[in-house]
């Protein structure tokens, strides 16, 4: 019942410092802001040599710099960060901006210790994607497993149609499957509740691309759905 919370207890939350996500708190000077100083280093860095990076690129910078490793309190191993960094995984995050670590760098920008430019944009997100898509999505295109609803899931399956009908390319295959996990009410006109048929108007996934919605909890549903499709 994490919906049930009144405005007495939401407080209370804020009052001791944890921001609430559904139902997980997140301690702010626990995470946030113990990230703050070693991403502001990084970012820093960037800007004193000239260079520009996406906002995971600047994850991974940090991750891989070792200075997080005084606060670990798993086995890295167990940690999906540290195994992408580690394998330079490709990660779009459109909207990053809409996001706390994107606010702390604009409260940077406004003081002027912080150039915006130092950060690639969304538009550079989707440039990037249309080329990784074009040189990996062969003939039989590529599936796409969506965890939750909003821009981190609309924007990347927009690729397709912008390949399509922006750039008048053909050959272009669509998304090959389509599997959405999510909680939102579902809805015609909704991004995060639209069911899948929906993808077909807007010319995102072919008339017999395999496609299904999971209503459920992601974070119960897709380890579960992970570790089947792994065999463990």
């Amino acid at each position: 019942h994490y919906r049930d919370l009144t405005p007495q207890q939401e407080w209370e939350l804020l009052q001791n410092g944890l921001n609430r996500v559904t139902d997980t708190c997140i301690p702010e000077e626990e995470a946030f802001r113990r990230l703050q100083s070693h991403l502001f280093d990084v970012w820093k860095e960037a800007q004193d040599k000239g260079d520009r990076y996406f906002p995971h690129e600047y994850m991974y910078k940090m991750l891989r710099s070792g200075v997080l490793e005084q606060y670990y309190q798993i086995d890295p191993k167990n940690s999906w960060m540290i195994a992408a960094a580690e394998k330079n995984l490709t990660i779009v995050v459109p909207g990053w901006e809409d996001s706390t670590m994107g606010n702390i760098f604009a409260s940077y920008c406004i003081t002027g210790e912080l150039k915006p430019s130092i950060v690639k944009s969304g538009i550079e997100y989707m440039m990037f994607l249309a080329d990784w898509y074009t040189n990996n999505a062969g003939t039989e295109g590529i599936g796409f497993f969506q965890i939750g609803g909003g821009i981190a899931g609309d924007f990347p399956i927009c690729v397709v149609p912008m390949l399509h009908q922006d750039l008048g390319r053909t050959g272009v295959p669509f998304w090959s499957y389509f599997c959405q996990i999510s909680d939102s009410t579902t809805s015609y006109g909704s991004y995060s509740g639209a069911v899948p048929n929906e993808k077909i108007t807007w010319g995102k996934l072919n008339i017999d691309t395999p496609k299904f919605i999971i209503e459920s909890d992601a974070t119960i549903v897709a380890p579960l759905i992970f570790a089947y499709v792994l065999g463990w």
